[in-house]
């Protein structure tokens, strides 16, 4: 009730409300659409091998095809620490909303629990695509670049917010 009332007589705060949400779970949102994207066939591992491959040989022109290929391999599990990393510093980002109190392990926690929830639904999203697989692995690779991020973050926020 009290909400309503302060809405009414101060709808500039309402504004101003909308835009710090919009400020901090806006990237998120991209972020998360950017990582859909990646999940699509047109970063399927035949895909990005016509890239990775012939830049390896490139820069090591006797490389064997199976070195080549277990360096397209490593460089693709990278790709997805990179991702959920960066997806769970967005996330704690937002979470925190600018919050100069501490809330790390609230922040972290909340922060997580979503990483791991899109890595799952990632994996799903891939299993209904014929030039991706779902993989266990993956989810936990993902799970690793958002663990990652939250230890930074909490670190971070620990130095910084005292």
């Amino acid at each position: 009730m009290l909400q309503l009332t302060i809405n009414k007589k101060y709808p500039e705060l309402e504004k101003t409300r909308f835009v710090q949400h919009l400020k901090y779970w806006f990237p998120v949102l991209l972020w998360m659409s950017f990582i859909f994207w990646m999940s699509t066939g047109t970063f399927s591992a035949q895909n990005t091998s016509l890239i990775i491959e012939p830049l390896l040989r490139f820069l090591m022109p006797s490389i064997s095809a199976e070195k080549a290929d277990m360096i397209h391999g490593v460089i693709r599990k990278l790709a997805h620490v990179t991702e959920y990393f960066i997806l769970g510093i967005l996330l704690f980002r937002a979470f925190r909303g600018g919050s100069r109190e501490l809330g790390i392990l609230r922040w972290a926690v909340s922060s997580f629990l979503v990483v791991v929830l899109y890595a799952v639904s990632d994996e799903l999203h891939q299993s209904f695509l014929s030039t991706r697989t779902a993989s266990l692995f993956d989810i936990g690779i993902d799970t690793l670049g958002g663990i990652l991020a939250q230890s930074l973050s909490a670190l971070w926020s620990h130095h910084h917010l005292k």
